[in-house]
């Protein structure tokens, strides 16, 4: 049986060089990163383990597809900054802006996360009650963070609230922080969940995370 998570080591924000870069490479080294919610007396932390890239104004795939618009305005400011929508009326998705400012329009998708700490909290906003020990607790902690509306969820995650948030400061409330975690192995596969450009590789997963959201077919070579 898989050990529980683990506290994380300390952890140090991403600086905006980090997102001022191509989304398919900032995709890629997202995964192991570990996304925060401070508020006080509360920590939420939970690895990155899946992510999905939006190439910007040329990916059908992509919002930014439909031009610099007040829905889309952050993915075409500057880099690193939280994009937050709603979608199907009932859930909201997480992303991150990337590349240079106002140039692509492009992001990442946060897919998926394993849960570290405040997983009470988490559990709460997704109205369950507390994980619980032994063999059924990994299939409890995967209904917390493993899909983007879960995962939106569980961190408390609103457009209101979070829309435009700068991911590289710890002082947002909201932010990415690396801890030193270093993937073993990352597969690449299809987006998912899409009607458009269903055939690009530009899905990133840590091999054999239980915690990653639906297929995980490699791309074909």
């Amino acid at each position: 049986m898989r050990t529980p998570p683990t506290r994380p080591a300390p952890i140090h924000p991403l600086n905006r060089a980090f997102f001022a870069r191509s989304p398919r490479r900032v995709a890629r080294e997202l995964l192991g990163k570990v996304l925060l919610r401070d508020s006080p007396g509360l920590r939420l932390a939970a690895r990155i383990v899946e992510v999905e890239a939006y190439l910007g104004e040329n990916d059908p795939a992509a919002h930014a597809s439909a031009g610099n618009t007040l829905r889309t305005a952050v993915l075409f400011g500057p880099p690193g900054y939280a994009y937050v929508y709603f979608i199907y009326g009932n859930h909201y998705c997480l992303n991150v802006s990337c590349g240079r400012e106002g140039k692509a329009g492009s992001g990442v998708l946060f897919r998926a996360l394993e849960p570290l700490l405040g997983i009470e909290e988490m559990a709460r906003a997704r109205g369950f009650p507390p994980p619980s020990l032994g063999d059924a607790q990994m299939k409890d902690l995967r209904k917390l963070t493993s899909g983007p509306g879960r995962l939106a969820q569980a961190f408390g995650i609103t457009r209101a609230r979070d829309n435009g948030s700068d991911l590289a400061s710890p002082h947002a409330g909201l932010w990415i922080g690396d801890d030193g975690f270093r993937p073993i192995r990352i597969e690449i596969t299809p987006r998912i969940g899409i009607t458009q450009a269903t055939d690009r590789p530009l899905r990133y997963i840590l091999a054999g995370n239980p915690f990653v959201s639906g297929r995980r077919t490699p791309a074909k070579n």
